[in-house]
């Protein structure tokens, strides 16, 4: 088990197989063992104002815009480099989530998941109101092949998406705490925001980001059914 990314490689068609557990866990999803690293984060106070470092910080600790991201371990992956272990389902690995939703990959096999019909985004039934003008995702895209899947896979989709079809998804932030500093000197949470943080935040050099988040752009809704039937027509 490693605190630090696996490399990054091509991935396959790919299932994870054992007696107990579904044959397909998303890429996203942490595993059992996947655990949040020991807390071992400084504050370095310097003339541009103070920043959040690891004590023993590597540069993929920073793999967005310098954004420190918060550590998880990784367990040990099959022959397809796909994640072993118990899937943890309503848990997302936050490295694993970054990866995907930087790459716009597939969030159940990591593959590019750009369609004919655009990018394909799912959301709880009660996530969002559907005619709002702005979408804000923390969930990656699934490609044609996995749509169904993970929509019955993920039990906050209920089996009951709400589905975007984007044009356009730019990156646009990211959730986290922030922390600052506490009265021995150490580091301390200070607020958790419930709503994003954009990037250029002035608070963005003490923030310990877990997700990346996108805003969906020149988008419709659509349902599952809708969904299958257009990309069985575009393909």
């Amino acid at each position: 088990m490693s605190t630090l990314p696996p490399p990054l490689r091509p991935l396959k068609e790919k299932t994870v197989r054992n007696s107990t557990g579904p044959a397909l866990v998303p890429f996203i999803t942490q595993r059992k063992g996947e655990e949040a690293a020991p807390d071992n984060l400084i504050i370095y106070r310097k003339p541009s104002g103070a920043r959040l470092y690891y004590a023993d910080e590597d540069p993929r600790d920073r793999p967005m815009r310098g954004i420190l991201w918060a550590r998880c371990a990784f367990n040990p992956v099959d022959d397809r480099f796909m994640p072993t272990g118990e899937p943890q389902w309503k848990l997302m690995h936050p490295y694993r989530q970054m990866v995907t939703m930087s790459r716009l990959h597939c969030q159940v096999c990591a593959e590019p998941a750009r369609t004919r019909l655009g990018f394909i985004f799912l959301a709880g039934p009660k996530d969002y109101d559907p005619t709002s003008p702005t979408i804000l995702t923390n969930q990656p895209p699934v490609c044609a092949k996995h749509a169904r899947a993970a929509a019955a896979l993920c039990p906050h989709l209920e089996k009951n998406p709400m589905v975007f079809l984007a044009q356009s998804a730019p990156l646009y932030g990211v959730d986290g705490v922030i922390y600052g500093p506490d009265a021995f000197c150490g580091t301390r949470v200070v607020a958790r925001p419930d709503t994003t943080l954009p990037f250029g935040h002035p608070s963005m050099p003490m923030v310990l980001a877990s997700q990346l988040i996108r805003r969906l752009g020149s988008f419709r809704t659509v349902d599952m059914d809708e969904l299958l039937q257009e990309l069985s027509v575009a393909a």
